[in-house]
């Protein structure tokens, strides 16, 4: 496969800045390049884009080639370079879109009542059952952390939660029938 390569004489012509051995070296060197890169990148447009780039980046910096017959690692590195930076790229903006559409002023309205609404049922616990509830399902601590920091029980901590998860729910029932006090 090296032997396709343009050979050793064309590569140190080019090193030594002869216009018409650059041009020959980069068209000579297109097709394994192109190859390259459909192999390495993730689309075909990416492929192309790298070929191009790593065919600059020859015609631009052939001048620090050091080894005549390295032409076909150096262009490898190049095109594996462009591939990865390219689909790190596209990863990156994939992370960025957003899983569900951005929610309206109405929608962030209607979410903000609807915290108050689970804000005042939670204020209007006994405290225990309160302080239980926040630590375990609002700041996510474990069970075993909760009784410790409250110093009781792992199962006292459970029955209190239990009890407070049960009071919310029936608070948040009595807000939609009207009948929550807030107490």
């Amino acid at each position: 496969m090296a032997e396709d390569w343009p050979d050793g004489a064309l590569v140190e012509a080019a090193r030594d800045g002869d216009a018409r051995a650059i041009t020959a070296l980069v068209s000579g060197s297109h097709p394994h390049v192109r190859r390259f890169a459909h192999s390495l990148c993730t689309t075909p447009q990416d492929a192309e884009d790298a070929a191009q780039e790593a065919l600059i980046i020859l015609y631009r910096k052939i001048g620090m080639l050091r080894a005549t017959g390295a032409l076909a690692s150096w262009m490898f590195r190049i095109v594996r370079n462009e591939c990865v930076r390219r689909a790190k790229r596209a990863f990156r903006h994939f992370e960025t879109v957003p899983e569900r559409p951005v929610p309206s002023a109405e929608e962030e309205a209607l979410q903000l009542l609807e915290a108050g609404i689970v804000a005042d049922v939670i204020a209007g616990l006994p405290g225990d059952q309160r302080r239980v509830l926040i630590m375990r399902d609002v700041q996510g601590y474990s069970g075993r952390m909760t009784a410790d920091a409250l110093g009781i029980s792992t199962a006292a901590m459970k029955s209190r939660l239990h009890r407070a998860r049960a009071a919310v729910q029936e608070g948040l029932r009595a807000m939609e029938t009207g009948g929550f006090d807030g107490r």
